[in-house]
């Protein structure tokens, strides 16, 4: 079954249903009580343009056929399932991992970034701008900058230019300006705000790649409609080789992008159930998390209302996460709002969790996940245990590890272990 078909019978399925109005394109840029536009009075008309061009793309069949063009013979797409011969043996489940980490630059990231970059193109912009953390969507829009023509800016924390050195290099040697943020916390939410600044200053000619579904509306509906061909391929792929629906799907959680991405086309089936893994970090107190659904609280940032953790007196608070792409104090506002109605489930998995995953999923499967993904291995080996019979799962294996090698190795070694 080709995927158009799998969609035609979701649209169908959705207009009987609270998903409609919530999950597509909502048109007062809210998902429930979460979303909407509170940003600088100066981005509204950029906004408003962007939204207006966007809609504007996804009717144009000429765009749509780029687009697709671009995720087949650069991005690398459709991206493999591959069970997971020895992890399942060793977890007693049937595993598979949707391999984002074999797209070109080795994260999901670039589906995104290819996806706003060739709509900044044709909007007319010069110049494209973004924020990074781990560094894998910096270096997914230097990457998709460098092949459409555009120049490039990335704005990236101190403290992640330090972990993520080999990434630095990549964005620089595909041609960007990587710009080190040294206020705060010298990490993504950092790196976001200099974004932000950068955009309202040149937002003539610029545009500003939002690497996951937070920001004002209209970026949370564009980055997750970029990134849902996730979900729609693994749907099909998961079908086909099994002939059912897995028990529960899997991803990790900051901003929530490759979860949202892969949680999309399964939020009908409510058979099968979505599991979100948050950054538990290295204890519950303020600062030692990036667990925004469990510790956040309701509040505006970045041009958004969602859940953020914030301090006593309602100000964001840094946090912290060993992986610096889930280093972020907010969550994008639909998976606010998916929480919020119980559709998906979040959970926190702390920092020497993810470390163990990261060695086990190495050494037993010879897959080196990311950090980020290594949350997801280790909260799936703990669902497993809750099912008496063998589970079929499905997990959003988001990034390759090879980024992480070196942060892993020093911080082991620090430890003893």
């Amino acid at each position: 079954m080709k995927i158009k078909k799998y969609h035609k019978k979701f649209l169908k399925k959705l207009s009987k249903n609270v998903w409609k109005t919530k999950t597509l394109f909502p048109e007062d840029g809210y998902y429930g009580d979460f979303g909407g536009i509170y940003s600088p009075e100066v981005l509204i008309p950029a906004l408003e343009e962007l939204e207006k061009n966007y809609k504007k793309f996804l009717k144009d069949k000429t765009s749509i056929h780029e687009l697709f063009y671009y995720y087949k013979n650069f991005c690398g797409r459709p991206s493999l399932l591959t069970k997971a011969e020895r992890l399942s043996k060793e977890w007693n489940a049937e595993i598979y991992l949707k391999r984002e980490d074999l797209n070109h630059t080795g994260s999901h990231k670039i589906n995104n970034a290819t996806g706003q970059v060739l709509l900044a193109k044709k909007m007319g912009k010069k110049r494209v701008i973004a924020e990074t953390g781990a560094g894998q969507h910096g270096v997914a829009t230097a990457t998709a900058a460098a092949k459409l023509g555009l120049e490039c800016t990335i704005y990236m924390g101190e403290e992640d230019v330090r972990r993520q050195n080999l990434n630095v290099y990549r964005m620089k040697l595909l041609g960007a300006e990587v710009v080190p943020v040294t206020s705060g916390n010298k990490t993504l939410k950092d790196a976001t705000n200099e974004a932000m600044r950068d955009w309202a200053k040149t937002v003539e000619y610029t545009h500003y790649v939002i690497g996951s579904v937070i920001g004002p509306h209209p970026f949370p509906a564009i980055v997750r409609d970029f990134q849902s061909i996730i979900g729609w391929e693994a749907k099909k792929q998961f079908y086909q080789a099994t002939k059912r629906l897995p028990d529960f799907v899997v991803a990790c959680v900051g901003g929530g992008s490759n979860a949202i991405g892969i949680f999309h086309s399964f939020l009908v089936d409510y058979e099968v159930r979505l599991l979100g893994a948050e950054a538990g970090g290295i204890s519950n107190q303020p600062g030692m998390n990036s667990a925004s659904i469990e510790f956040g609280e309701v509040g505006y940032f970045h041009g958004t209302k969602s859940l953020f953790i914030q301090n006593s007196e309602g100000q964001i608070q840094n946090v912290h996460s060993i992986s610096a792409g889930l280093d972020y104090p907010g969550v994008g506002p639909e998976h606010a709002y998916l929480h919020q109605i119980g559709r998906v489930e979040y959970f926190s998995v702390r920092d020497k969790e993810a470390l163990d995953a990261f060695v086990e999923v190495s050494q037993i499967e010879g897959i080196i996940p990311a950090l980020e993904t290594a949350h997801a291995l280790y909260l799936a080996k703990q669902e497993i245990r809750n099912y008496k019979k063998k589970p079929y799962i499905l997990v959003c294996l988001s990034g390759r590890g090879d980024k992480d090698v070196a942060e892993v190795n020093r911080i082991l070694q620090n430890q003893n272990l």
